[in-house]
């Protein structure tokens, strides 16, 4: 089903439009210039009221140092657009997950505070600034955040009712790939697009086609046809050259799609390298500013954890020393980030002539090897603590997929010959905790379907990435999983 928008040519979905002088008597909206107007509008809005709170609490007083708030509003404000743009709040998509933007809007501010606390905390300064101004500037800063995209999504909405906050594109081609195109353009309606159906450079009109190249030229001249995508199956150089040279007369911007892999990688973007255009097919995980987000959760988070819980460490340590002979801690070699080994921290848990190096053999129910404070700690995930060391070391991080023993294996084979691109939750580092571990699976892997799955969900993981995410696992962790019937 297309859609044809200019004079002489049905409108085939039966919905109404906008005539051409009334698309041409308002202006065209841009929903990246918006979104993009976000940015500054937060940067602006949160140092204002960062500085109505200070005005608030020292009117009578002036008892605050003006240019240490004014610095520490600065410095939030500035984590927090970062913060916002790692989270795609500035993404055109904006407008269309308005839900999601208000809770992650908040959300960002959230854990912009908690940045801040534990900075204060680390340096000693908290107590030197007021708590109510904090507790002002926070909730000003929630309400600025959560006005400011209301009255974003009520314009937004409007300009959608105008017809102005929407990109008409038509498609030239006459095959498989320009019907695949049209039919995803036409299913992504509520992105802003606007199909205005196919043309055809070879001069015959045939069924499915709504016209040549001649009537999109008269398309494009009494209509709003924002963009032309040119689609066609086997390009030819001399074919696209015509097609440029006769698009050239018209007010539009002009498009190549690169073949049937444009629709298969859908929603990828495109890097240039030497003025080259590539398509992106595979990115690297975490990588730029998602990698620096990472370790500075892993080193800032990994810091905190160990200072509270390091006087239950040196207990269990003791505990671990009067119940059997040996030292408290078991390094064991793992796969690590890259397919690298790293040498892993954990308490010890069998006896020392029964440790097991490389994992060859499972733990199972009753393992004469355990130790009596072994059973506690396996069974309640105690023994994984000390890889809070590993975390502050860089061999792991928090949360990621479990690093595994060199020669585990699930029912009888190795983990990397009994799941297909087992390697690749190697492409990150290995972590305490993961979505696998809090979805249940963990513990011994007796059969092919328990590792498969186990890696499915590390997968899942690696793609779907973002420090919300981890933050879910952290807490989820917290409470489901330490103890579990697998963890032994």
């Amino acid at each position: 089903m297309l859609l044809s928008t200019y004079p002489g040519h049905q409108v085939r979905d039966g919905g109404s439009r906008q005539t051409a002088q009334e698309t041409h008597d308002t202006w065209p909206v841009s929903a990246k210039v918006i979104c993009g107007l976000l940015m500054p509008f937060d940067l602006l809005s949160l140092m204002a009221v960062g500085g109505i709170a200070y005005f608030i609490r020292f009117w009578e007083t002036a008892s605050g140092d003006p240019m240490g708030y004014a610095a520490i509003v600065a410095f939030g404000s500035l984590v927090a657009v970062n913060t916002l743009y790692l989270a795609g709040q500035y993404k055109s998509e904006t407008l269309r997950r308005r839900t999601s933007a208000m809770t992650r809007a908040v959300a960002c501010w959230i854990a912009v505070a908690a940045i801040l606390t534990s900075v204060g905390f680390l340096t000693k300064t908290s107590e030197e600034y007021s708590r109510l101004w904090s507790l002002m500037w926070f909730g000003l800063g929630v309400t600025v955040l959560i006005s400011g995209r209301l009255f974003l999504f009520a314009r937004a909405s409007r300009w959608m009712a105008e017809g102005r906050l929407s990109n008409s594109i038509a498609i030239v081609g006459d095959g498989e790939l320009a019907a695949q195109t049209a039919s995803r353009f036409l299913d992504h309606g509520d992105d802003g697009i606007r199909c205005a159906g196919i043309f055809t450079d070879r001069g015959a009109v045939a069924y499915g086609i709504d016209g040549d190249l001649d009537d999109l030229i008269q398309g494009i001249r009494h209509e709003q046809i924002d963009t032309v995508v040119i689609a066609i199956d086997e390009p030819e150089d001399d074919r696209i050259h015509r097609i440029l040279e006769t698009l050239a007369e018209a007010p539009v911007d002009v498009r190549i799609c690169p073949g049937p892999l444009a629709v298969r990688f859908a929603g990828r973007e495109v890097s240039c390298y030497a003025g080259l255009p590539a398509l992106n097919a595979v990115d690297r995980p975490l990588a730029d500013w998602h990698y620096t987000l990472k370790s500075v959760e892993d080193r800032v988070l990994g810091a905190i954890i160990t200072l509270m819980i390091s006087p239950v460490m040196l207990l269990i340590a003791a505990l671990i020393k009067l119940d059997s002979p040996g030292p408290a801690l078991f390094r064991q070699k793992r796969f690590g980030f890259n397919n690298e080994l790293v040498e892993v921290y954990k308490f010890r848990t069998m006896y020392v002539e029964n440790t097991d190096t490389r994992g060859d053999r499972l733990t199972e129910r009753n393992d004469p090897r355990i130790t009596r404070i072994g059973q506690f700690l396996r069974s309640t995930s105690l023994d994984e603590l000390p890889q809070f060391f590993n975390v502050l070391r860089g061999d792991m991080s928090i949360v990621g997929p479990r690093p595994h023993a060199v020669a585990s294996k699930a029912a009888g084979r190795l983990y990397q010959d009994a799941v297909p691109h087992y390697d690749a939750r190697h492409r990150v580092k290995p972590g305490i905790t993961g979505w696998a571990q809090i979805n249940g699976w963990r513990g011994p892997t007796e059969t092919i379907r328990q590792i498969r799955k186990r890696v499915e969900h590390d997968l899942y993981y690696i793609d779907n990435w973002s420090i919300w995410l981890d933050l879910k696992i952290i807490l989820l962790t917290v409470f489901k999983g330490f103890v579990s019937r697998n963890a032994f």
